[in-house]
């Protein structure tokens, strides 16, 4: 018994001076984080502060880049109205019924400037909501939806309409009220959202997102006449409308079109020149490759191009590039339509990261009612 009191104890103290010394020892070695512990939390609140800004920055990049690729441009014999987004692996494209008003068959572009035929399958007299089939869109991802919970003032969002407008078509925003009702004859608006993100030119049928979530809360559907206030149906009140469509298309579609397309309409879509489609098809050409969506960028050439250059080469070609951005970009007219840029180029190089300046030049130019990027040219800028 007393031996193993005596090992006891030996154990204890050298327990005891263990701990004793590493104290002395951490306090020596870290001086100046132990008497001053306020500067540590600063400094890592500082880097942690830092990083969420960028995490957060680049999140929204995301949200848009990948909400873009399922929100769609529609015509109605050849005027551009305004947009849809995808909801189903169908091809059923959701939008506001003033946009297809009078209408059974549509065209509808998507970001890549693909065209394909929509057929309208679903229309309201009263709520401004309709459905439109693409059938070559069947089988494409949709967008995340937000089915069962309504919004809540204070919410961030984003308003996105049709990518083959101005690159203002993205707005950024909260919801500022719940509940509203007002009267556009035809239609009878009720329990909408406010927001504070403009619906502007390409907005009108485009998806309201959440900002965190990239999930669609409702449809963009109208403008105040003054000051940045836009109003969206929240998509749990008309989801049942929409479901229903698409599993029983309408054999008859009610004629509206006088009505919807009345002058009191603040929210009707305007088209685009050939220079703001050239404008935005570079910029989106690189905000592709930012996000290493190889196959989207590669469908944005000319055919000729394509020929010229397979995708695995093309993809290949871009494997070592970081990131990309666009420091001044210029569209002119000269033998062809013409857009003249500097890029500066992250790239990586046997582990290491360098910048290179370029000039680059692309030809556009329509192939089958599409925009493309004909051929494209670049020289290191020293």
């Amino acid at each position: 018994m007393n031996k193993q009191w005596i090992i006891s104890g030996i154990v204890t103290i050298l327990i005891w001076g263990a701990g004793v010394y590493g104290f002395y020892f951490i306090k020596d070695a870290v001086p100046n984080k132990l008497s001053n512990p306020s500067t540590i939390l600063a400094s890592e609140t500082i880097e942690r502060t830092e990083d969420s800004v960028v995490a957060e920055s680049k999140q929204l990049k995301e949200v848009i880049h990948e909400t873009q690729k399922r929100v769609v441009h529609i015509e109605v014999a050849d005027y551009s109205l305004g947009s849809g987004f995808l909801y189903n692996d169908q091809g059923d494209v959701v939008t506001n019924a003033h946009v297809v008003a009078g209408a059974t068959d549509v065209k509808v572009k998507t970001t890549d400037n693909r065209e394909f035929s929509g057929k309208v399958i679903g229309i309201s007299e009263e709520t401004d909501v309709a459905v439109v089939r693409v059938d070559g869109l069947k089988g494409t991802e949709p967008l995340p939806m937000n089915i069962d919970e309504s919004a809540e003032i204070g919410d961030e969002v984003l308003a996105l309409g049709s990518p083959l407008g101005f690159q203002n078509t993205v707005t950024t925003g909260i919801i500022s009220g719940v509940d509203r009702d007002l009267d556009l004859p035809p239609y009878h608006y009720k329990n909408m959202y406010q927001i504070s993100a403009p619906i502007a030119p390409g907005n009108s049928g485009g998806p309201l997102i959440n900002r965190k979530t990239g999930e669609v809360l409702g449809i963009n559907s109208a403008a105040a006449d003054q000051g940045s206030i836009g109003f969206s149906i929240p998509l749990p009140n008309v989801i049942a409308l929409i479901e229903g469509w698409s599993k029983t298309p309408m054999t008859t579609l009610p004629n509206i079109v006088e009505q919807a397309r009345a002058e009191d309409f603040t929210f009707e879509e305007i088209g685009f020149s050939d220079h703001e489609l050239a404008h935005y098809l570079v910029n989106y050409f690189y905000e592709s490759l930012n996000y290493q969506d190889y196959v989207t960028a590669y469908s944005l050439l000319g055919s000729r191009w394509q020929s010229d250059t397979t995708y695995e080469s093309f993809r290949e070609g871009y494997l070592l590039t970081e990131s990309v951005v666009v420091d001044d970009l210029v569209v002119k007219n000269e033998d062809a339509l013409t857009v003249k840029a500097i890029i500066t180029a992250e790239e990586r190089k046997n582990s290491n990261i360098t910048y290179h300046k370029y000039k680059v030049t692309y030809k556009l130019g329509y192939e089958n009612d599409q925009m493309k990027i004909l051929s494209g040219k670049g020289e290191v800028i020293e």
